[in-house]
């Protein structure tokens, strides 16, 4: 960064929030795109935007008692960010997972805000979580944490405050506690959580979204830039979440084969495509490691190394496991080995010299802030359901959610184009959804 303002604010941020690694790297990526476009707009400097900007509205962090099944008090840190409300009330998911802490939470705030920009609807960003791992507990210890998180977490949220959601180690089941011990609390019914089952304000196409929602913008994206589509491509996935399942049957419908897909534990290759079928059993009935797969295919391989996934040549990666999970040796081998586009499914998986990698050797890029929007915009989709007290079909929010995705990709690249790079989506993604909120942060004067 060349710019005298951006560089004091990133100064600061540095100072403020030593040691968060995964929040000084987001912060720094968002800065230094918008090098370009704060040049053009010295009122972001008078208003003290970024410095606003950088720093979120609100951080919540509280403690969390819950007895296991033994009857042994255990305690975990839950987590709030309520990062910036210029455009909409907060909204983003909850993260069970070990890893869950400050620096993790704010960095996710931080772009879903801009996450939340691109997708058009009016929603503000935060995110929450706590370090409790859900893997190994039974329903009634998921549950009795559920309850106690939200113990707390209820006098923070509401349908116009603050709208959490589900996220990594957060399914319909741990929204479904959390929904029931809010309206307990609350003694009202509202659409405070998205993710909900459908028998209780849930929306079709939930699940769905993200991994869907990835699958449309990459096929737009090489559709407009290589006038080619997914078909006939191979695809890995990391990860095997509800964004990698998912990913994983939309692709396989629109033409693609997916030859790889991997866990914590490691990863599966079978060149003839993974069945859809079989890993969602897997996954979602069963919970057990994808190692089992080959339970149901015994052709398939597997190695106890899930970064090894990306020696695989294939034309198309998504990576939707978690944050930093590709680097740069990661990308030289995949762009060695034939790779022509990478869309993300997760949070930040790749680092920054991955993703200045990708970009300076041309490769399609699709930055998390643009590609994975799906999951929160059919949350967005959600709310709008609650509020009007009505249901729409799958078939009318999966084509809500693909025209909304092949939006989004078209707004970023023609803010990339404008800027000078085609190819630097970062750019592209983060200048669209800046404007959107610099500009209602002005209007609203200094709040």
């Amino acid at each position: 960064m060349k710019n005298k303002y951006l560089c004091d604010v990133y100064e600061t941020v540095k100072k403020r929030n030593p040691n968060e690694s995964e929040y000084l790297q987001a912060v720094y990526e968002v800065l230094a795109s918008l090098e370009d476009y704060v040049n053009e707009h010295p009122e972001l400097e008078k208003n003290g935007v970024l410095e606003r900007f950088v720093e979120a509205e609100r951080f919540i962090q509280f403690r969390v008692p819950w007895a296991d099944d033994q009857g042994k008090v255990q305690v975990n840190r839950g987590f709030r960010v309520q990062y910036n409300s210029a455009i909409g009330p907060y909204k983003g998911g909850i993260r069970l997972h070990p890893s869950v802490n400050a620096s993790i939470i704010k960095f996710l705030g931080f772009e879903q805000t801009l996450k939340n920009s691109l997708t058009g609807l009016p929603m503000g960003g935060g995110k929450g979580g706590s370090d409790f791992d859900p893997k190994g507990k039974s329903d009634g210890e998921i549950m009795r944490f559920c309850q106690s998180f939200m113990t707390e977490l209820y006098r923070h949220i509401g349908p116009d405050t603050d709208v959490p959601a589900g996220d990594i180690g957060t399914g319909a089941r741990e929204v479904g506690y959390m929904f029931g011990q809010y309206k307990r609390i609350k003694n009202e019914f509202t659409g405070v959580l998205t993710g909900k089952g459908l028998s209780f304000g849930g929306s079709l196409a939930r699940p769905e979204a993200t991994g869907y929602g990835v699958c449309y913008y990459t096929n737009k994206m090489l559709e407009v830039m290589m006038k080619t589509s997914l078909a006939g491509k191979k695809v890995i996935i990391s990860g095997s979440g509800n964004v990698a399942i998912y990913a994983l049957q939309k692709a396989t419908q629109l033409g693609a084969t997916v030859i790889a897909m991997s866990d914590s534990s490691g990863y599966i290759y079978q060149p003839k495509g993974i069945d859809f079928s079989s890993i969602r059993e897997l996954k979602e009935v069963k919970r057990q490691r994808i190692s089992e797969y080959l339970s149901y295919d015994k052709e398939a391989i597997y190695e106890a190394n899930p970064k090894a996934i990306w020696k695989i040549p294939c034309d198309v990666a998504l990576p939707c496991a978690t944050q930093n999970e590709l680097d740069l040796d990661c990308v030289k081998k995949l762009v060695e080995n034939g790779l022509i586009a990478l869309a993300e499914g997760a949070n930040m998986p790749c680092t920054l010299e991955a993703t200045e990698y990708l970009i300076e050797h041309h490769i399609l890029y699709g930055p998390a802030k643009a590609a994975n929007a799906g999951g929160v915009m059919v949350s967005g989709f959600e709310m709008s359901q609650n509020s009007m007290r009505y249901a729409w079909t799958f078939e009318e929010v999966d084509q809500k959610l693909k025209h909304q995705m092949e939006q989004i990709f078209l707004n970023v690249y023609e803010c990339s184009k404008h800027y000078g790079n085609a190819y630097d989506s970062v750019k592209g993604a983060n200048i669209t959804g800046f404007k959107k909120v610099a500009e209602a942060m002005i209007a609203q004067g200094i709040v």
